[in-house]
């Protein structure tokens, strides 16, 4: 295969957990090369002065830039390459083409060079990245904090009177208290073994709240540190202002103005008209799950809104955006209640 020195030459990486198969194109889109590197400092350098072999490396798409491919996202970065986010590859062509890491990688290689993936990649190598560390350990105690007093409050149902009698109207932290301090003597018995398995559970909840705590205070400091002004706004603290900044990235230049943020959670209202139909619809729609921030009620950012000093209570209150249900609305919610309220064997078929 020829080779023309001097190119403007675009990779695509499919990315994996111990190899990377990386493809080159030359600026008509024409294949060059495609081989396989080792996911190690070594073999991102490896990568990359393969693609310099070829001529100048003007864009690289990159898929899993947030997983298997973050440390050679990184890396280009270093250097200086632009890296874009690369989605998994059109399912419709994967089964007409079929499926294998060298055709995925051209298909990375082809999406990031025609502009179907446009997505510049997040650096992850600011206070950012740390915060989103630290947000996944956060959120993972918070649920086993959770857990824990979930399987307490369930043992203490079923446990022995003087048990139950001693336990079940405390509130949480007098019962995290008072069962962290039993010294059970006999641990094969019902009793015994009871106490101590309350202890063990009240004993892991307590040290997962502190260690909540601990990480609260490390993710206040990088908050204030990195978006002091964002964070002293009315309605944000630390959690709201550290999940917009992970969303954002540590570097928003990336996002271009709000459309592409709205985007970015899933909130941008896109076309859905076919035919005779003109109708919009939202990103939403095509996730999973969009970012937190973006997907909270209006109604809580409304409470958060201060009135006018010379607005009165009533004003205030007339002009809260509460929706007053209509007549049709009245007339379905009664039919629907009144249907539910009847026997299964009495409604009329």
């Amino acid at each position: 295969m020829t080779m023309t020195m001097g190119s403007r030459i675009t990779g695509g990486v499919d990315t994996h957990l111990d190899t990377h198969v990386a493809a080159a194109l030359d600026e008509r889109g024409g294949l060059l090369a495609v081989e396989s590197f080792e996911t190690t400092p070594a073999g991102y350098t490896q990568l990359l002065e393969w693609l310099g072999g070829f001529g100048e490396v003007e864009l690289v798409g990159v898929e899993g830039t947030g997983s298997y491919g973050a440390g050679l996202t990184r890396h280009l970065h270093s250097e200086g390459v632009k890296v874009v986010e690369v989605d998994r590859p059109n399912r419709q062509r994967r089964r007409s083409r079929g499926k294998s890491d060298p055709q995925d990688a051209i298909s990375a290689a082809r999406a990031a060079q025609s502009g179907d993936c446009a997505g510049e990649a997040k650096t992850r190598d600011g206070n950012v990245e740390t915060m989103r560390v630290l947000r996944i350990a956060r959120n993972s105690a918070r649920r086993s904090r959770t857990q824990a007093l979930n399987q307490m409050r369930s043992i203490i149902s079923t446990a022995p009177d003087d048990i139950r009698d001693e336990l079940r109207d405390l509130n949480v932290y007098r019962m995290l208290e008072k069962t962290s301090a039993y010294r059970p003597r006999n641990r094969a018995e019902v009793a015994g073994g009871t106490r101590f398995v309350l202890r063990t559970l009240a004993k892991r909840a307590i040290a997962l709240e502190a260690e909540v705590k601990e990480i609260d205070q490390i993710l206040k400091d990088l908050v204030a540190d990195t978006a002091p002004d964002l964070v002293a706004r009315s309605g944000l603290g630390t959690d709201t202002t550290s999940t917009l900044l992970v969303a954002a990235g540590d570097n928003p230049s990336r996002l271009r103005n709000e459309a592409s943020f709205a985007h970015l959670c899933g909130v941008a209202p896109i076309d859905a008209s076919s035919g005779k139909t003109n109708a919009t619809s939202s990103t939403a729609a095509a996730t999973a799950k969009p970012t937190p921030p973006c997907g909270r009620s209006p109604s809580a950012a409304w409470r958060l809104t201060k009135p006018p000093a010379t607005t009165s209570n009533a004003e205030w209150a007339k002009a809260s955006p509460r929706k007053k249900p209509s007549a049709a609305s009245n007339a379905t919610s009664h039919a629907r209640s009144t249907t539910t309220s009847r026997h299964p064997l009495t409604t009329p078929r």
